[in-house]
């Protein structure tokens, strides 16, 4: 086999709570994440040495800032294999918007590599491999639904919840995840997510509830720079959505519906002011 073609899916969060910094300089979360079917397409080649990337969006790196560079890497590292590869990325996901996007394309290289080269690795060591990459990097490899702890390394499948519609608006603004960190204070955040209540939402079945209770405790510094975020989740309500939440570190919002002709509306409406405006289902 000397090419293979994936499909690299971008996720949010719906509900993101960060506890406390830990002693190694990274933040203990507790979060529910889910995929989606907004995704990327990742072809890898074999090529005799080294690495090429390419990408139809110029904002995305093509050297080892990017997360498929340091899979190739560490896949290298792991296996003691020194090969060479080509990948093309085709950007759907948007850059630096809380989608998890690079961590996807990255999780989706291991997997990759892991067919092309028949290394014969287990999700769970390509998800071990994948910690070492990025802190999303192993929910991407497993996907679906999940509880996550840690850094977000620390999963627990979920009952699936596939099938929910959502809208997803994205301003075309970038937002480093580090410079959220930096800028929150933990100190003011004086009452905790329920990712309990959330969970059993989900398995309850029970769409309004649960997006009427989500929350992100990220969205508070974002909004202070980028008010116009509160702005596009008050639209979302007011066109029909159950409930919307940033996810991740921003500044992409979402919104849950469950009535199409209601998306449909409010996706007409924001796209007169946004320029990103997605429709997706859960998976």
């Amino acid at each position: 086999m000397d090419e293979i073609v994936l499909d690299s899916y971008a996720k949010i969060n719906l509900a993101l709570d960060i506890l406390y910094k830990r002693d190694d300089g990274y933040h203990e979360l507790n979060t529910i994440m889910q995929q989606i079917d907004l995704k990327d397409r990742i072809i890898i080649r074999n090529r005799n040495k080294g690495i090429h990337i390419q990408c139809d969006n110029k904002d995305v790196p093509l050297d080892e800032n990017n997360l498929v560079y340091k899979a190739w890497e560490k896949i290298k590292e792991k296996t003691g294999i020194n090969r060479g590869i080509q990948i093309t990325i085709e950007k759907k996901i948007p850059v630096a918007a809380g989608l998890a996007g690079g961590s996807s394309n990255g999780g989706a290289v291991l997997k990759g590599l892991n067919l092309l080269w028949d290394l014969k690795l287990s999700d769970e060591e390509l998800m071990a491999i994948g910690k070492e990459i990025g802190a999303d990097v192993p929910f991407t490899i497993m996907g679906g639904t999940a509880w996550a702890k840690g850094i977000g390394e620390r999963l627990t499948r979920l009952n699936s919840f596939s099938g929910k519609m959502v809208l997803l608006a994205n301003m075309g603004i970038p937002v480093s995840t580090e410079w959220v960190y930096k800028n929150m204070d933990l100190k003011s955040i004086n009452k905790r997510v329920d990712i309990e209540s959330l969970i059993r939402y989900m398995e309850e079945d029970d769409l309004l509830s649960l997006a009427k209770n989500m929350e992100n405790v990220m969205e508070a510094v974002v909004i202070e720079k980028y008010p116009q975020i509160e702005r596009i989740k008050e639209d979302m309500i007011k066109f029909g959505a159950l409930g919307s939440l940033m996810s991740g570190s921003g500044p992409t919002v979402f919104g849950l519906f469950d009535d199409e002709e209601k998306l449909h509306r409010c996706k007409r409406e924001l796209e007169k002011k946004i320029p990103n405006v997605l429709v997706a289902k859960t998976i």
